[in-house]
């Protein structure tokens, strides 16, 4: 899938994979919501207006109250991509969403997942 295509892509189409990988690894719709809320900045309220207006990708990130100050330690492999290598800032970002996803299902404990 092109860059371009995973951009314009609705979040609300994203969300519920998200949570059908936590669930199926035991992890909660509750964690996944609060990795989202610590990378980004929504609060619970704005984050389901996002959802509800179908923003995109470029959209989300774009108007994300806040990237966590402590993204620059999130590392390693996602989709055959090590995460701080990614040029473009925007796929950077939705990696960064997806290799946190992947930590939860991997059954990483929270305060190692929000880089505590």
């Amino acid at each position: 899938m092109s860059n371009s295509r995973v951009a314009k892509m609705p979040v609300a189409k994203v969300y519920p994979l998200y949570i059908a990988k936590a669930e199926k690894k035991g992890r909660t719709k509750s964690e996944v919501d609060e990795i989202i809320t610590w990378l980004m900045g929504y609060d619970e309220a704005s984050f389901q207006q996002v959802l509800a207006d179908n923003t995109d990708f470029e959209t989300f990130f774009a108007q994300a109250p806040q990237l966590n100050l402590n993204v620059d330690k999130i590392t390693g492999m996602i989709c055959g991509y090590r995460v701080e290598d990614i040029e473009d800032p925007l796929m950077q970002q939705i990696r960064y969403l997806d290799k946190l996803v992947d930590e939860l299902a991997k059954g990483k404990p929270m305060s190692q997942i929000l880089r505590q």
